[in-house]
């Protein structure tokens, strides 16, 4: 008979799958979601909010590519995985078997119990249904006086980004006495302290949500503070003080769980033919100094083509290889590759420089007796990633990677350019005399 592959999760991981085991095999294959009916690019989500996109040109397949792919979809959602007997029960109390079973199924937004934390008004930023809560909760400023954003991270101040499109006064509640300075070293997280407040926002670092508050008929109407006491008047709270994998359905399954989902590199669970992949899955340790999870886009759609190789017939264990990942703090975009942390690791330190415009700036960690590059990250200006990767895995030292970051720039061709004005920051602080190289299109693309 047909072997039978059921995933469920309909993201990048879950979809990658599917289509990988398409290309490779003939097997019978199920997606399960009870979020949407179709993959969209999760990512785009804020972009509909803002009016830059509607919903249906956020999916990258048209309806008809499942149909004419052989990759049949369920609309339901998951309440039990009876493994002993490859068994699927459905909300509703359809049952559905498998042969083999993929695991997808994403994060949740974190809650706290904050007292009110349940009302109205109160949501998230991760699924479609919460995108639709906002447009709902958050039409206009007269339907939404003022809202409060909870939480410092990459979700958080692209809902205050959206927020903004809309004209609507938002309070951004950040507990670090920085933006994200758990993630960014101090020069980079004072850039976007002040982006923040530039754009108008009610930025309160040091400062934590003690409760949120109802009105008469249950919707929120203020929040409280912990620290001072202060009542902030909102009609709609942004919780995103981070994610965690989705995976409280799996308590009683069998299913070794820690905070998500726990896998070796082959993405195996400890049950027989079950997988995890994507944001739920946690490794048992960390590879290549990587958190054993990793709520990211790209790692989802590497895993997605790894468990894919292994399930036909091509055993793959998950690598994703040298840390990298991007971002936008509103206007400026954001790059990191390699190892940049928020303080030096030991042994490390930190070549900083920072444009007098104050949106544009890079940090790179290097050895300090050897000036090995170890990572970069860089705002405000685009650097190609293929080429850091080679960087990276060649060893090569912070004097090289300055003097060849010509090659690097993926700006377009009349922007401005700061090569030189890094290196001779560069020289001065550590005494070299380095010079920039010409861009040379047969070193990018050897």
């Amino acid at each position: 008979m047909q072997e039978h592959i059921v995933i469920i999760g309909n993201g990048i991981s879950g979809v990658t799958t599917a289509r990988h085991i398409r290309k490779a095999s003939d097997k019978k294959i199920t997606i399960i979601s009870a979020e949407t009916d179709h993959f969209f690019s999760r990512t785009a989500l804020m972009y509909i909010y803002m009016g830059h996109m509607k919903y249906e040109h956020t999916k990258p397949y048209e309806d008809y590519f499942w149909k004419k792919n052989r990759i049949d979809l369920k609309r339901a959602f998951v309440e039990t995985v009876d493994h002993e007997n490859k068994q699927l029960l459905l909300s509703g109390g359809e049952k559905m078997s498998y042969d083999k079973l993929v695991l997808a199924v994403g994060s949740k937004p974190n809650k706290f119990g904050w007292p009110g934390q349940d009302l109205d008004g109160v949501q998230g930023l991760y699924s479609k249904q919460d995108l639709d809560m906002l447009e709902a909760n958050a039409p206009d400023k007269e339907t939404c006086k003022r809202a409060v954003v909870v939480g410092g991270g990459l979700i958080g101040i692209e809902m205050v980004e959206m927020l903004l499109t809309r004209d609507i006064p938002v309070t951004f509640l950040v507990r670090e006495n920085s933006f994200w300075n758990g993630v960014l070293p101090q020069g980079e997280s004072e850039m976007i302290n002040r982006h923040i407040k530039s754009h108008h926002v009610d930025l309160r670092l040091g400062y934590n949500l003690d409760s949120i508050l109802a009105d008469d008929n249950g919707k929120v109407r203020a929040v409280t503070i912990k620290e001072t006491g202060e009542e902030i008047a909102c009609n709609v709270v942004g919780l995103t003080a981070g994610v965690s994998p989705n995976v409280a359905f799996l308590k009683d399954s069998g299913i070794e769980l820690g905070r998500g989902i726990k896998v070796n590199p082959m993405l195996e669970t400890n049950i027989k033919d079950i997988y995890a992949i994507g944001d739920c899955a946690e490794q048992h340790e960390g590879i290549n100094g990587r958190r054993p999870i990793e709520a990211v886009w790209y790692t989802g759609r590497m895993m997605g083509e790894a468990l894919a190789q292994t399930l036909t017939g091509n055993p793959t264990a998950y690598n994703p290889g040298h840390w990298f990942n991007s971002a936008k703090f509103m206007d400026i975009e954001y790059q990191t590759y390699g190892w940049v942390f928020s303080k030096p690791k030991e042994g490390n330190t930190h070549f900083h420089w920072m444009h007098k415009d104050d949106n544009k700036c890079i940090t790179i960690e290097m050895q300090e007796d050897s000036r090995k590059f170890v990572g970069i990250n860089n705002f405000g200006i685009r650097l190609r990633h293929e080429l850091f990767d080679r960087w990276l895995t060649e060893e090569r030292t912070t004097d090289y990677v300055l003097e060849h970051l010509k090659d690097a720039n993926f700006d377009p061709e009349f922007y401005s350019h700061y090569e030189k004005d890094i290196l001779n920051a560069y020289n001065a602080a550590y005494g070299t005399s380095l010079s920039p190289k010409k861009k040379s299109w047969k070193r990018i693309f050897a």
